[in-house]
């Protein structure tokens, strides 16, 4: 079963809401990050990213980071740029890009229910990102960013969303990036109750994005749980933010790769040890691949399509069949060098909504020697593979749109 519990969520007044709202902090480096805030004292990215505020030359991960967000998030209390509900409440956030829409619950997961594995993961985390958020956390006292979890649909919950979603929202923009953000409150007991008893029947939920953030909600109650002799179970810290959609909504995109040298080949060598493992066609134009096993590669100027041979592709392996594996497993380990894409330097993943573009810019820059355009891997294979208690290799998903933050802020205390 589930457990998702009711929570009064710090957030801004509707007419400071667009001003507020920020990409989450890992889809932008400081460099943007700045930019994005420049000129706007009310971006949450003074929270989330709180070195903006500080000297270009500090370590994102100096203790001086964390103590700034925690004064940054206790200024926008003073100013009234965020305020806490004055009742325990569940929230509904749609999103809409484009053609794709997804509707999600907001509310607070167990930490119980992850240290237990009721709550799915499909990814390993690396121990200095979680290790970041782990302090992020704490020092905020908060969970400043929803984490982007999934669950097998469900008609009674959706009916219920749908209610919801026909009355009057709380916050509805369209934030710069083109995406439109709508939101409701859920105040009435009764259909909180109703959420609450459909979640416990529903088995289990599968993170999406956020597998760091979760994995330092759990080590924050751990750590909160030790200095409390008081520990009761029923504290803020046992539950953290997150956003429950429903897997016939989400719109998974490819996590392309790019690699900076040919280790050690030239660019005739390094093709002619593709082919051996890929059938392999130039292309005028950029390759999309429209199918598993297909791939793109952008390599000294040109487009080539790659069709990886049968002997690559084990249909019963769960995990190698992957395309992210296919591709780890065929070429980027034997014949590029890249044994560890989780520590390795010189690979660099690419988020699929950055397009091929992305991937031509970093190549022809001369910073890459070739990147790797890929079919984005599908929403059955991560719940199956999940299901079995098995791991994607890093970066084998990429969900978009991506939640907004500054919308909901979970207090710890």
């Amino acid at each position: 079963m589930a457990i998702i519990k009711p929570f009064r969520a710090l957030r801004p007044p509707r007419e400071l809401v667009e001003k507020v709202s920020a990409l989450p902090y890992d889809v932008m480096n400081v460099r943007e990050a700045c930019a994005m805030a420049a000129g706007n004292s009310d971006s949450f990215l003074h929270i989330s990213r709180p070195e903006i505020d500080l000297s270009s030359e500090t370590d994102p991960h100096d203790e001086s980071v964390y103590i700034r967000g925690k004064v940054n998030l206790d200024l926008f209390i003073q100013r009234g740029v965020l305020t806490q509900d004055d009742h325990d409440c569940f929230y509904v956030y749609r999103q809409q890009m484009g053609a794709v829409s997804q509707t999600g619950l907001v509310v607070c997961a167990s930490v119980d229910d992850y240290q237990t594995g009721v709550i799915k993961k499909h990814e390993h985390t690396r121990a200095d990102k979680e290790e970041d958020r782990v302090k992020h956390i704490d020092y905020l006292d908060a969970n400043d960013e929803p984490v982007f979890y999934l669950s097998r649909s469900c008609a009674d919950v959706e009916g219920i969303i749908e209610e919801v979603t026909n009355g009057q929202p709380e916050y509805d923009f369209v934030s710069d990036d083109g995406v439109g953000h709508t939101a409701w409150i859920i105040t009435d007991q009764i259909l909180i109750d109703r959420l609450v008893g459909l979640f416990a029947a529903i088995p289990n939920l599968y993170v999406a994005d956020g597998h760091h953030r979760s994995a330092a909600a759990s080590r924050v109650r751990d750590l909160r749980r030790e200095k409390n002799s008081g520990h009761t179970g029923s504290e803020e810290y046992n539950s953290f933010l997150t956003v429950i959609f429903p897997e016939n909504q989400l719109n998974i995109m490819p996590y392309n790769r790019a690699v900076k040298d040919l280790n050690g080949c030239t660019v005739a060598e390094f093709i002619t040890h593709v082919k051996g493992r890929f059938e392999i066609l130039r292309s005028p134009v950029p390759i999309i691949p429209v199918e598993r096993h297909s791939f793109g590669m952008y390599l000294d100027g040109c487009w080539y399509q790659l069709i990886a041979r049968p002997a690559f592709i084990d249909e019963k392996d769960t995990v190698g069949r992957l395309d992210v594996s296919i591709l780890q497993n065929a070429l980027l380990s034997p014949l590029l060098g890249v044994l560890n894409p989780r520590t390795d330097q010189r690979i660099h993943f690419v988020g699929g909504i950055r397009g091929n573009d992305e991937l031509v810019k970093l190549v022809d820059s001369g910073e890459y020697a070739v990147a790797f355009a890929l079919h984005p891997t599908s929403i059955a294979e991560l719940i199956e593979l999940a299901d079995q208690d098995q791991i994607m290799p890093p970066k084998s998903t990429w969900f978009e749109p991506k939640l907004r933050s500054g919308l909901f802020v979970h207090k710890l205390s």
